[in-house]
């Protein structure tokens, strides 16, 4: 199935949906019923084809009115008004089936060509206009801003023979068969048209279609090349119809000519598909091997020729290397654009200027961005937040550029979702809104990293443990308040609350403090990679304050040996603590000794 176009522009190719029927005019290539799907019920004027294509579609939809289409023929040009400016149209031979063409878009939204179905060949592309092709390996003079290009072989690696190749296999397979007295044809489909009318110019017989079991194939045939057409059930020819199970049916026609000793009926399939699937094959098994010279019989017995009305992916790379498009879009719904070379060398690049046609052709309309210097409102977190929320008030207004936000749009990626890692059941104490951190990491990277003096650090060194003496309480007091202010000095600090008035109980703030901090501390190196020297000596002076007052005789980090410190350490992990419950304990058991 085609593929939408997108939103920015007022125009739908090949597709007839809800949303296809609200753009302002429609294009149909050509008049295959892929293409052609949902016509008859979202149908809307006007829809731009060729005279053929019309009355092909009118004879399988007489629904539909006449007086819906627009004719546009190959090698013609429409100027189309439209709300948002005018743009040119011209169609082009898609050298894919009778009616079928390529529309070439011009206008606002840039310079695109749509395919349609298509079989790229030197011939077929010299037809487009000089200024978009390369000439002796330089640009085009105009480069084409969007190809939507047809890949329905975008995979297949071999080099397909050209139409007029497959139709002389065709023939010299029906001359080297004189004695088959019937010659079966799988060439139901539009497109094939060319083969029947080789066949019957060739041996000046007439092909027979079954108007009863094939009436779409009879009415188109009727329509393009009425005077090939027999319905005599003795003619020699006649037309097969290749789905479904062509192979059973094949099969029992064979069969049945054996059942009467008569000779083998002749059953020929001009089609890629069959090539493509067996290609898989003959990678397997290397005595496999496709021709693409000569008709090839399989099991059963049917005769296989590739005929292609779609472009191999060597003639793909060819038109892309001659066209030098921005930008390639598949039409196919596998996007196998990617897999061709040129798309990833030349198509690939994830920089956008503010003014790529990208921006209309998505309809983002860049310039809704605030103007330069007006305010914007900027929350500046840090790594750690405590105490109340800040209000409105208090943000920050900071003016930017609107090519500064525009760089923001695109180069900013959603927030991680990845859950915190915890070690022995420690709870990771940070940020819950993935807005307000996304946000902080934003200005991280714009400013360089500060260093932290949280409340809560304060209070953990202002904080003491109930069973240290007033001496150690008042040295411990005096080695961090200058930790503090040496830090203070030297790198900016974020301002902090007023401390905490309430009374918690000491051991277990220390223990909840430290741990935050020391969480905090360690996401905030692996966001920004890169901290001031003088941050990491406060850092280093105040984690060994707390280590002396947080450490205890029996269950503390001292007990453990130096290897499983540096196991800790090597991970970026502080080194458990004894659980609140344990502290609790000892200290009641230490102030029943003193009582």
């Amino acid at each position: 199935m085609p593929v939408e176009m997108p939103k920015g522009l007022p125009f739908s190719v090949d597709t007839f949906s809800p949303s296809s029927k609200r753009k302002r005019h429609h294009f149909l290539t050509h008049a295959h019923k892929d293409h052609t799907s949902g016509i008859s019920t979202h149908f809307s004027y006007p829809i731009y084809s060729t005279h053929l294509t019309k009355s092909l579609v009118l004879q399988h939809c007489p629904q539909l009115d006449d007086t819906l289409f627009v004719g546009i023929e190959a090698g013609e040009s429409v100027v189309i008004d439209d709300p948002d400016g005018e743009f040119q149209v011209t169609a082009f031979d898609a050298n894919h089936c009778p009616g079928a063409v390529m529309f070439l878009f011009e206008g606002n939204f840039g310079n695109i060509l749509h395919t349609g179905d298509c079989r790229l060949t030197p011939e077929c592309l010299q037809n487009l206009p000089e200024k978009y092709i390369s000439r002796k390996g330089k640009e085009p003079l105009c480069r084409l801003d969007y190809v939507f290009l047809d890949c329905t072989f975008g995979r297949f690696s071999q080099s397909l023979p050209s139409k007029q190749s497959a139709i002389r296999q065709v023939i010299n397979c029906i001359w080297k068969h004189p004695n088959a007295p019937m010659v079966y044809l799988t060439c139901d489909l539009l497109g094939q048209e060319e083969i029947l009318t080789s066949i019957y110019r060739t041996f000046g017989s007439k092909i027979r279609v079954d108007k009863a079991t094939n009436p779409d194939c009879f009415q188109s045939l009727r329509i393009i090349v009425p005077e090939i057409l027999s319905e005599d059930p003795s003619s020699r020819f006649q037309v097969f119809g290749g789905f479904p199970k062509l192979s059973e049916r094949a099969t029992a026609k064979i069969a049945e000519a054996q059942a009467n000793f008569q000779p083998e009926p002749l059953i020929i399939r001009p089609s890629a598909m069959w090539y493509a699937c067996e290609e898989e094959r003959s990678e397997i098994d290397s005595r496999w091997k496709i021709r693409f010279n000569e008709a090839i019989k399989d099991q059963f017995g049917v005769w296989h020729v590739c005929y292609s009305t779609h472009s191999s992916r060597e003639e793909l790379e060819w038109a892309l290397i001659l066209l030098a498009p921005k930008r390639v879009v598949s039409t196919t719904p596998s996007c196998w654009a990617m897999e061709l070379d040129y798309v990833r060398k030349h198509c690939c690049d994830t920089k956008i200027s503010s003014d790529d046609p990208l921006w209309k052709l998505l309809d983002i309309d860049v310039d809704a961005c605030p103007q330069v210097n007006s305010p914007i409102k900027i929350v500046a977190c840090s790594p750690m937040v405590e105490g109340p929320t800040q209000s409105y008030a208090e943000l920050e207004l900071r003016p930017i550029n609107v090519s500064s936000c525009k760089k923001m749009l695109l180069t900013l990626s959603p927030p991680s979702k990845r859950p915190p890692v915890t070690l022995f059941g420690q709870a990771r104490v940070g940020l819950h809104d993935s807005s307000i951190a996304h946000e902080a990491k934003i200005i991280h990277k714009r400013d360089n990293p500060p260093c932290v003096v949280s409340k809560m650090e304060q209070v953990s060194v202002i904080q003491e443990d109930t069973n240290d003496d007033s001496g150690n309480r008042l040295q411990n007091k005096l080695v961090a308040e200058d930790a503090a202010l040496q830090c203070k000095k030297l790198v900016r600090s974020e301002p902090c609350e007023k401390r905490s008035e309430n009374k918690l109980d000491t051991n277990d703030t220390v223990m909840l403090s430290e741990e935050m901090r020391r969480e905090t501390y360690y996401e905030y190196i692996f966001e920004n990679e890169q901290v001031d020297e003088t941050a990491m000596l406060c850092e280093k002076l105040t984690r060994k304050e707390i280590h002396n007052k947080c450490s205890y005789s029996i269950g503390s980090s001292k007990s453990y040996s130096d290897s499983f410190r540096k196991l800790y350490r090597s991970m970026n992990v502080p080194v458990p603590k004894p659980l609140p419950s344990l502290v609790e304990l000892m200290n009641s058991s230490k102030r029943s000794r003193r009582v």
